[in-house]
């Protein structure tokens, strides 16, 4: 049966023998760090996984965000559980690096996982091995105001969106119809970071991206450029107060009309909706293709679940990774407006769910948004640095010149 530890009784408790007997059960101990809605849903998908396996007991032991940060690589080394929850791309690379996450590339192959979630393949595989199963994400685009663009006079696209040279072009038709092209709120820098990121990789693509995010590329380097340049076409069409906003303020901006078009996550679309905007008025794209030919990568944050090098009980924990990865389980995980990442699960019955869903679904690679995919101090940097050129372009030079002094620094301590 279930049993559910505590934050506090979890980091008193991360000795527990994953073998050790409960009755005829075989124990599987998992750490997490869910919140009490999603905690919930992980219970009852436990207690099936359970009913139909009586053999094995789930025991799940649950942190506070915070805690489990701090924690995760104190238990990993000292006293790892069979399983972990953390996060795919660049940030599970130091637990794979250092010899705690252990491979599971054959429970992807004995269970078709690179047909069912090709597109989370890349960011979970390291030197030829897969690390982990992603369980659920949330996707990046460009949202856009129908009526702005009736106002400007230019059909709407689809959800396949548009050419970079076609959407710029619009660009200048919004400009002169006194609508902003694009909106963000760059106050908290996050969000301008998904306008870099797209731009990265539809520019030289995912693999180039990931290079850049692990401090294998300089920042003075001229494929960087190429990603500054492109930004800099862009830059005369964002809200020009950006930098002295939040992302909120950009959203009302466009539920106004104001502004036609946001880069952000599918988090937005309740504020959106909360702001007045109904599903008839908002529309959805994916970012344009900039280089043409390279494949269409997309922003898509994934939580993910691995198996720790010191499991104890690791054919059992298996076994729950594969339940955990089949289309059912990702359906009722995802039930609450997440995304699962297999391909063959059902989302909830909302338009943008559903959209995300597809364009995910046929995404060549999923990148893990900046501030994941960097170092936290090279992500600050980097996103003080993308701000700074939307405001002063001049700097250009001087902002690449300083995250490569970054950059020298964060990775050689690595």
């Amino acid at each position: 049966m279930t049993r559910t530890t505590s934050a506090a009784a979890a980091l008193v408790g991360l000795g527990l023998a994953a073998t050790a007997a409960v009755g005829e059960q075989r124990v599987v101990t998992f750490n997490s760090n869910f919140d009490a809605a999603p905690r919930a849903i992980w219970e009852s998908v436990i207690a099936d996984f359970e009913a139909a396996h009586p053999d094995i007991d789930i025991r799940l032991n649950n942190f506070d965000h915070e805690a489990y940060k701090t924690a995760i690589r104190n238990f990993l080394t000292a006293n790892p559980p069979d399983l972990a929850t953390w996060f795919a791309g660049n940030r599970m690379r130091p637990f794979v690096e250092a010899g705690l996450f252990a491979d599971i590339s054959d429970v992807w192959e004995e269970n078709n996982l690179s047909e069912a979630m090709g597109a989370t393949e890349a960011s979970m595989t390291f030197d030829g091995g897969i690390y982990g199963i992603p369980y659920t994400y949330y996707q990046w685009g460009i949202y856009f105001n129908r009526d702005a663009y009736e106002r400007a006079g230019i059909e709407p696209p689809g959800t396949e969106g548009m050419t970079w040279d076609e959407f710029l072009a619009n660009c200048e038709t919004f400009q002169a119809a006194g609508i902003d092209c694009v909106t963000t709120g760059s106050r908290a820098l996050w969000p301008v970071a998904g306008i870099f990121d797209y731009i990265s990789l539809r520019t030289n693509g995912y693999d180039w991206h990931m290079q850049l995010t692990n401090g294998e590329i300089p920042w003075t380097d001229d494929s960087v450029r190429r990603v500054f340049a492109e930004l800099d076409r862009l830059r005369p069409f964002i809200t020009a107060n950006h930098a002295a906003i939040d992302w909120q303020d950009a959203a009302a901006l466009i539920v106004q009309g104001r502004a036609a078009h946001y880069v952000i996550g599918n988090f937005a679309v309740g504020t959106f909706r909360e702001g007045g905007m109904s599903d008839e008025q908002l529309g959805f794209m994916v970012f344009p293709e900039i280089t043409p030919g390279l494949p269409r990568a997309e922003e898509a944050p994934t939580d993910t679940i691995h198996l720790t090098a010191g499991a104890q009980n690791p054919e059992d924990a298996k076994t729950f990774l594969a339940y955990i990865a089949s289309p059912e389980a990702q359906t009722r995980l995802n039930a609450e407006g997440g995304l699962p990442p297999n391909r063959n699960a059902s989302v909830a019955d909302d338009p943008f769910l559903q959209t995300s869903f597809e364009s995910l679904a046929d995404a060549s690679a999923l990148a893990q948004f900046f501030d994941r995919d960097a170092p936290a101090e090279m992500a600050q940097a980097a996103m003080e640095g993308f701000q700074q050129f939307l405001v002063q372009p001049e700097q250009l030079d001087a902002i690449l010149n300083r995250l490569e002094q970054v950059r020298q620094r964060v990775y050689a301590a690595q």
